[in-house]
């Protein structure tokens, strides 16, 4: 008997509890895919790995990820935090230092990440051809 993409849920318990469902759409999963699946994460996944196990500043980070707001980054941190993937520090000082790090958790996630940054490296300059010649089609 084969189950249908819906049915693996309860097919699948892992130790923690029921396996999420991508294809069920009242699975939590897909909002967890919607965090994770962001440059900003996957930037700062990057370079809290890289430091691992030490310790990165708030102002450390937004340096190091080019382009990132300070309300994107504080938003994208605290999404990762509020998931267990980041954990946080304050020193209490004026003004207060901030202190991230990947937790166990969060550093599972940096091996999947770094591939799938490393495919869209190798293949962004086909994904760019594809992109101009359907621009041009449609044109």
């Amino acid at each position: 008997m084969t189950s249908s993409p819906t049915s693996r849920a309860s097919l699948s318990p892992s130790p923690d509890g029921p396996r999420g469902d991508l294809f069920d759409p009242q699975c939590p999963t897909r909002r967890l895919l919607d965090r994770i699946g962001t440059k900003w994460t996957s930037m700062a996944v990057k370079v809290l790995a890289e430091a691992s196990p030490e310790e990165v500043r708030f102002a450390e980070l937004q340096r190091r990820m080019a382009g990132i707001s300070q309300k994107m980054l504080s938003a994208t941190l605290q999404g990762l935090a509020r998931d267990g993937l980041v954990g946080r520090r304050v020193e209490a000082t004026v003004p207060p230092r901030v202190y991230y790090r990947l937790t166990p958790l969060g550093l599972t996630l940096e091996e999947p990440l770094a591939a799938l940054r490393e495919w869209a490296e190798a293949h962004m300059a086909e994904v760019d051809r594809a992109n101009r010649r359907s621009e041009r089609q449609q044109a």
